[in-house]
């Protein structure tokens, strides 16, 4: 990623974002830059969510015993920030930083600021959320080569990317097992036959497993398949939210049909039923009838539309509210 990194002028380093790997990855190259230009380097590290403004202090601004130069890092750092009067004291530090030190400030989540402008001075913010695909596919490509030593088609990188998603620590992860497979196989390069065989389903596919979860009629399954899919499968939420909208126009189409004396087998064909669903769906949609469906299947479209709109801030809440009703719908019946 063309992205300009930490370097050792930088008195003070803001990491923020989702993306545990780019935290990593930037925090270790502040530490080789501030090697290369100070020789040894004595770390400091403290949860924000613990440690006393002052103890972070007092340590950026003693003189090290061992070394010529500190790196102070603070995780948690938006708990750090929470309370007015810490972010004062830091924006007043971060006016007159200390040259014997740098301060790492590492977040998940992060509130910009007066702070921000005065780093701006003094040091560097930067963003670590994943990237888009394109990138992510571009990234696979020169981390492959440059980490394990083999190459991957730009093809595979592109299905990897679209199985597991843009997080960088889970396409590395995947890459380091890919990179076996093939020098085990002899091979020094990654295809897209091997990613297909090593790799999971895509993360559209994996979205509409929400299906089977609501029609067994568990809640708590469902809550729990749904928090499986957003947080390990990293399944996106708009296709999840379309699987729980497609299951319930099939119940209601269905439901409106057996109101109108069709038999299970006419359903099937007229609505297109198919598999291990079609069983399950024909029995609930006559069980829950026409006006129950129709009801569900409207509270689930106000749903997607509410986290298309903003008018609700946690997708992920917002799903797992819909999910868990809908199997208590399916349940009762």
């Amino acid at each position: 990623m063309a992205l300009r990194g930490p370097d050792a002028s930088h008195r003070i380093v803001v990491l923020h974002g989702k993306d545990s790997f780019l935290r990593v990855e930037w925090s270790q190259r502040l530490r080789t830059a501030l090697e290369g230009s100070h020789g040894r380097v004595e770390e400091f590290q403290f949860d924000g969510a613990s440690t006393p403004l002052a103890v972070v202090l007092d340590e950026l601004r003693s003189y090290g015993l061992m070394s010529t130069h500190k790196l102070v890092t603070v995780d948690n750092a938006d708990a750090f920030f929470a309370a007015e009067e810490r972010r004062r004291a830091m924006e007043r530090y971060a006016e007159n930083p200390m040259r014997e030190a740098t301060l790492l400030l590492r977040a998940h989540a992060w509130r910009p600021g007066n702070f921000d402008k005065l780093v701006a001075a003094v040091g560097i913010v930067l963003k670590c959320d994943p990237p888009g695909d394109a990138e992510a596919i571009r990234w696979c490509v020169g981390r492959c080569t440059k980490q394990h030593g083999l190459q991957i088609d730009p093809e595979a990188a592109e299905l990897l990317v679209e199985r597991v998603g843009s997080d960088l620590a889970r396409l590395d992860s995947e890459l380091a097992k890919l990179a076996v497979a093939a020098l085990s196989g002899g091979d020094q390069r990654i295809g897209r036959p091997l990613v297909k065989d090593m790799v999971g389903a895509s993360r559209e596919d994996q979205a509409w497993e929400v299906q089977g979860a609501l029609l067994g009629g568990s809640a708590g399954a469902a809550a729990q398949r749904v928090c499986d899919l957003i947080r390990v499968s990293k399944a996106p939420e708009v296709m999840l939210s379309w699987a729980v909208i497609d299951l319930l126009r099939k119940v209601h189409a269905a439901a409106v049909l057996a109101a109108r004396g069709h038999g299970d087998g006419q359903i099937a064909r007229e609505i297109k039923l198919w598999g291990d669903s079609t069983a399950p769906i024909l029995r609930i949609a006559r069980r829950v009838g026409v006006v129950r469906s129709a009801a569900l299947l409207h509270e689930a479209l106000g749903t997607d539309w509410s986290m298309k709109s903003g008018g609700a801030p946690d997708p992920e809440r917002a799903l797992l509210g819909i999910c868990s009703r809908v199997a208590g719908e399916f349940r009762a019946t």
